[in-house]
């Protein structure tokens, strides 16, 4: 297994602690210095983590000629649940940071675009990120990342973070929907030979 898919491996392990970390009773006792729960320091930390795993597995993939089949399906993949993740973070436990129609809007499109490649894996096919779907991905982990920053109260030092953490947040939606219909129109062929 190379480097860059081991990468992307431990990102799909951290969500699932990032999730388990959340509903620990004690954790979400205990306030930080930032005026905030453990657990949701940690989620904040793992997700910064796992995030960064994803721009480092690609960079090594492409540096090291490690590109792979497997890397190509399994890192979107990744990067889905991992957003998934912390979006329902936002809208349920972070007191609706974020608007249930964008997580409907955003679900919708990964739903779509899993759904085009798997059928062009059923083809022989592998569907890569596009760069629309990459723009999407960095900007949804920046906004999220930036939500996660104001629950350490970085907002009351300056309110600017919310404004941008949204502007960026409203930007991912905008690449959400636009990569999606980028990834329907370069593959119809693949749906429409699927009917």
């Amino acid at each position: 297994m190379t480097t860059a898919n081991k990468i992307t491996l431990f990102r799909f392990i951290m969500i699932p602690i990032m999730v388990i970390i959340l509903y620990i009773t004690p954790l979400r006792k205990i306030n930080t210095i930032f005026d905030m729960s453990l657990a949701t320091l940690l989620f904040a930390i793992l997700f910064i983590i796992a995030s960064l795993s994803d721009f480092l597995d690609g960079y090594i993939a492409r540096k090291y000629n490690q590109v792979t089949t497997f890397g190509k399906f399994l890192d979107p993949i990744a990067d889905k649940v991992l957003v998934f993740t912390a979006l329902f973070y936002l809208l349920i436990l972070s007191q609706d940071r974020v608007p249930l129609w964008t997580v409907v809007v955003i679900m919708t499109r990964e739903f779509m675009v899993t759904a085009i490649r798997l059928l062009a894996v059923e083809k022989n096919e592998v569907i890569a990120a596009s760069k629309w779907g990459k723009y999407k991905t960095a900007t949804t982990m920046v906004a999220i990342i930036i939500m996660l920053f104001n629950d350490f109260g970085l907002a009351q030092i300056n309110s600017n973070l919310i404004w941008i953490g949204n502007s960026i947040y409203y930007l991912a939606v905008f690449f959400t929907v636009f990569s999606g219909l980028d990834y329907f129109m370069k593959n119809k062929n693949v749906v429409l030979e699927s009917i």
